[in-house]
């Protein structure tokens, strides 16, 4: 209980945020897309695909995960929705590549422009690969970092697909 009396609450997303609230690589990529997205900023990070589900007020699978790996030392981004875990040995049959492994920090800052847990769909410092796992396209509207660990925005998913170049794979491990 807060000290008003009245039971405490998650913190509430600021109100609707003008693009500004993003990331300015991000902002600026928006603007380049003509895509008009609403971006919500949060006062607590969200650096996780679970924090950002509660702090959005989704479920886990409409928020987008944007992972950063390498194939053969080759970046390549997958999307990925929030409830599943990528199956690295499905992603390197993808690729065609000898070998994938979860990138580091300072490999998915430089392939990117951002950190983790603020890596957003599109709108990165270089150009990557990027696959999407079809699993994605199961829900109308999902959530993805806009360039910060603070910031979320919504798009229908052909959309965020689309807008980052996506190849649509089966690329999520087999529910235990």
């Amino acid at each position: 209980m807060s000290t008003s009396g009245t039971p405490e609450t998650s913190p509430a997303p600021q109100p609707a945020a003008p693009v500004s609230q993003a990331h300015p690589r991000f902002a600026e990529a928006l603007a380049e897309l003509g895509l008009q997205v609403e971006v919500r900023r949060f006062p607590d990070a969200t650096r996780t695909a679970a924090e950002a589900a509660a702090a959005v007020g989704c479920s886990l699978g409409e928020i987008v995960k944007s992972l950063v790996f390498a194939a053969d030392g080759v970046p390549v981004l997958v999307l990925m929705d929030g409830s599943s875990r990528v199956d690295v040995e499905l992603v390197r049959r993808e690729l065609g590549a000898g070998k994938v492994k979860r990138a580091d920090a300072d490999l998915v800052r430089e392939t990117t422009g951002y950190a983790i847990g603020g890596v957003p769909p599109f709108g990165h410092a270089t150009r990557t690969r990027v696959l999407a796992d079809r699993r994605l396209l199961d829900h109308p509207v999902v959530w993805a970092a806009a360039g910060t660990p603070h910031t979320v925005f919504p798009l229908d998913p052909k959309t965020l697909i689309a807008h980052a170049g996506a190849t649509v794979v089966d690329v999520r491990e087999p529910a235990k």
